[in-house]
């Protein structure tokens, strides 16, 4: 007969209640730990903060007795064929399952941000690109994607997405960020989160919150926040991802908000995330988050003392490896310092985690590991590929260079140093800038044209030179080679100063300006860099974000035609490389303004990008209804018109017509922007609330409808409510947070109205082909 646990009937909660009040003080403290073997190999640099330090070597025999809360990063730590991990991954379940009394696996997990981090897996796009592609139907895809191949190998939960909102573009995180633009990032994040639980493994978000609003872009920095700013800015993707993504686990980060560190934030942990928005997942730490309360932090003066902030503040797993969660936790629950029901309700989260997953299934085994395993398949790398693709960015083409046209024998110059180098396409994330760097007697394990190489295959009948004096035209490639703590320009631990780009690569343009060709520039970077030293100087300007192991033929084919841009900046790209931190969501006078000398005005602002064919734009009605009732259809109310009326508890109905009038297929993104400053409280003079990408075949058109509640207007108070107001609104029709085509008014009416969790946060959008007119 089954045991209660394993009853399948049961509830998930009920069975992991049933098994935890079997277990001793011991087994309910071992749910609560990591192992991560071949985490102290000697040789390799740390993949995470003081990893050697920290790390010790682990007697398993002496651990799995109690069992295992989770295993950390089987692939990720060394490379291995993929076959070969999970067959070793299997057999170590196994293990695990039988040196326990009941039975249970481990949960493994492994860093998935930028594709499964594994030797020999498909590498996708930075998640800066993701936010280049406004396309989250492509983000979920690529996540399930994802979530395949881990789940095939045996993994259950991925450390991805980072949900940070880019506050200041010199922290080295930058790539790993979604872009400036919460909504976006909520957006895409919750897609992505969706994808990859869709195939049963479990999405981490990170880094609960506020990481990338360090001090100086400084990694692990101190974070001063407001509560507003916080809770408008910074929360509302983790918000969105919980809610309506089911995300099963959140990880806290590094910093400190004001003074109290993430790791013992009862108030974000447990207060707004498990009281106010219903979160029933778990809270695991970052690596060796726990142990930094008393290493780094210095709030703490032992292992144990450790251990009781964080569990007391909701800190369910230590995670990599056991140092508090494990004999000084016991003894301060023994001693009396720690109440056992805080131990006791962390296991119950970690058990019911388990039991979601089948891992108290009676019939549990480790997926049986095939004879190969593909991690990158034809249709990753076709996923790969088109979210490369959609990335892209052209920012300028002031002189009409592109698509290159190059006359018959025409000559072109590729240079800089990353021409013919596949590191610009890697985020640090990827496994080989994240392992691989530190195995140069491996091969990188998937293939990674150059964009060298990508144009060479794209113009068979053009002569490539290797002195722009002698060329038609100059491609000039620059941007960041990603690395961790130092061993980069780009990703974890490697901030700049400022925003200049890296390596002298600036006077290499300067030099090439300077010449007889025509220089395009194309940026592979994690971040974005001021450009306003050459803004007039450039035939072009291609912006790619890390666009992984496709990026090269990605980039090539929107240089030349093949494929038509549609990217769009998920940053603002600044002129100058100072007066950082700023972002677009600034109130009037975080703009430009006779009180202050320096201009904050982006070269190129969020949301930029442009075409190679044209678009019109042709505004539509609005429409309004209860918030209880479906949308109305839309009535003659024109745009800039007489205000449409709003209730503060109802909601409107936005269009426009958007017409290739070019000879060329395209796709336009309209992206839906609120200016509501109700209220004695400064708000963004201009912020995303809606989006859509239109793909065009010439001379079509399609109706673009956005349905916008009344809901999403509100702002906080600083006493911590929320709260829609009274008053005139405008929404704005715009193809960049600058570039406003048309504007509809608003005025909202009603008494002001409290919104909670439950509030609508999304203007979802439809478009509707046009039917074109019948021939005469």
């Amino acid at each position: 007969m089954a045991h209660p646990w394993q009853d399948t009937t049961l509830p998930a909660r009920d069975r992991a209640a049933a098994l935890l009040a079997r277990m001793t003080l011991d087994e309910k403290i071992a749910q609560l730990h990591s192992v991560w073997p071949g985490s102290t190999a000697d040789g390799g640099d740390d993949v995470a903060p003081l990893q050697h330090e920290l790390s010790d070597d682990i007697d398993l025999d002496a651990l799995l007795p109690y069992g295992l809360g989770q295993l950390t990063r089987p692939f990720g730590t060394a490379p291995v064929e993929p076959a070969e991990g999970a067959a070793h991954l299997a057999a170590l379940q196994k293990r695990v399952a039988a040196a326990n009394r009941f039975g249970v696996p481990a949960v493994a997990h492994e860093e998935c941000l930028t594709g499964f981090t594994a030797w020999r897996a498909t590498v996708f796009p930075t998640p800066l690109a993701w936010g280049a592609t406004f396309d989250p139907a492509l983000v979920h895809d690529m996540a399930a994607g994802i979530g395949a191949s881990l789940a095939a190998a045996g993994v259950h939960q991925g450390l991805a997405p980072v949900l940070d909102v880019t506050r200041d573009p010199r922290w080295g995180r930058t790539e790993e960020t979604i872009g400036e633009d919460p909504y976006l990032v909520a957006t895409l994040g919750t897609a992505y989160v969706q994808g990859l639980q869709s195939a049963g493994v479990v999405a981490t978000l990170k880094h609960f919150a506020g990481y990338a609003a360090s001090r100086g872009a400084r990694n692990h920095a101190p974070a001063s926040l407001g509560p507003r700013e916080l809770a408008d800015t910074v929360l509302p993707p983790f918000e969105m991802a919980v809610r309506d993504g089911g995300a099963r686990s959140v990880m806290a980060a590094y910093h400190d908000i004001d003074g109290l560190p993430a790791h013992a934030h009862h108030p974000l942990l447990t207060t707004l995330l498990r009281d106010t928005w219903g979160f029933d997942g778990t809270v695991v730490a970052d690596y060796f988050g726990v142990s930094f309360l008393e290493l780094a932090h210095r709030v703490t003066t032992s292992p144990a003392e450790s251990a009781a902030l964080a569990l007391a503040a909701g800190v369910d797993v230590e995670l990599p490896a056991v140092r508090c969660y494990g004999t000084p936790l016991r003894d301060a629950v023994r001693a009396g310092t720690v109440p056992e029901e805080h131990i006791d309700r962390a296991a119950l989260r970690v058990l019911t985690q388990k039991c979601e997953l089948g891992l108290l299934d009676a019939d549990w085994a480790p997926p049986a590991p095939p004879p190969a395993l593909d991690l990158d398949p034809p249709e990753l790398r076709a996923l790969a590929r088109r979210a490369a693709e959609e990335s892209v960015v052209v920012l300028a083409d002031g002189a009409g260079v592109l698509p290159l046209r190059l006359p018959a024998g025409g000559r072109i110059a590729v240079v800089g140093p990353l021409a013919d180098d596949p590191a610009g396409m890697l985020g640090c994330y990827s496994f080989p800038r994240h392992v691989g760097v530190e195995h140069p007697e491996l091969p990188l394990g998937v293939t990674v044209p150059t964009l060298l190489a990508s144009l060479r295959a794209e113009l068979p009948g053009t002569e490539f030179v290797t002195d722009p004096a002698d060329a038609d035209l100059c491609v000039a490639v620059v941007g960041d080679r990603s690395g961790l703590f130092g061993r980069g320009t780009s990703g974890e631990g490697c901030d700049a100063p400022d925003l200049r780009l890296p390596d002298g690569q600036g006077d290499l343009l300067d030099t090439l300006v300077e010449g007889p060709a025509p220089v395009v520039l194309v940026l592979l970077t994690g971040r974005p860099y001021a450009l306003g030293r050459w803004a007039d100087r450039l035939a072009a300007v291609v912006q790619a974000f890390f666009p992984g192991q496709e990026g090269g033929p990605a980039v090539a084919g929107v240089l030349t035609g093949r494929v038509e841009p549609s990217g769009r900046l998920p940053v603002s790209v600044p002129r100058d490389p100072g007066g950082q931190p700023w972002t677009y969501l600034a109130p009037p006078l975080g703009h430009r303004s006779g009180a202050s000398s320096l201009d904050p005005t982006p070269l190129y602002p969020f949301g930029h990008g442009l075409s190679y064919t044209t678009f019109t734009w042709e505004p539509a009605p609005a429409s309004a209804a209860p918030a209880s009732a479906a949308p109305a259809p839309a009535d003659p109310v024109p745009a800039g018109g007489t205000p449409a009326v709003l209730r503060t508890d109802g909601e409107t109905a936005v269009a426009v017509t958007v017409r290739n009038t070019g000879t060329r297929p395209g796709t336009e993104v309209v992206q839906l922007y609120l200016d509501a400053p109700a209220g004695p409280y400064t708000r963004p003079v201009a912020r995303l609330v809606g989006y859509a990408r239109v793909p065009l075949a010439p001379g079509a058109a399609a109706d673009v409808r956005f349905t916008v509640p009344a809901d999403v207007t509100a702002h906080v108070r600083p006493d911590g409510t929320r709260r829609v107001e009274p008053g005139p609104a405008e929404l704005r029709f715009g193809a960049s947070s600058t570039d406003i085509r048309h504007t509809v008014p608003l005025t909202l009416t009603g008494p002001p109205r409290t919104v909670g969790h439950d509030r609508r946060m999304r203007c979802e959008a439809t478009v509707t082909a046009r039917t074109p007119p019948a021939a005469p």
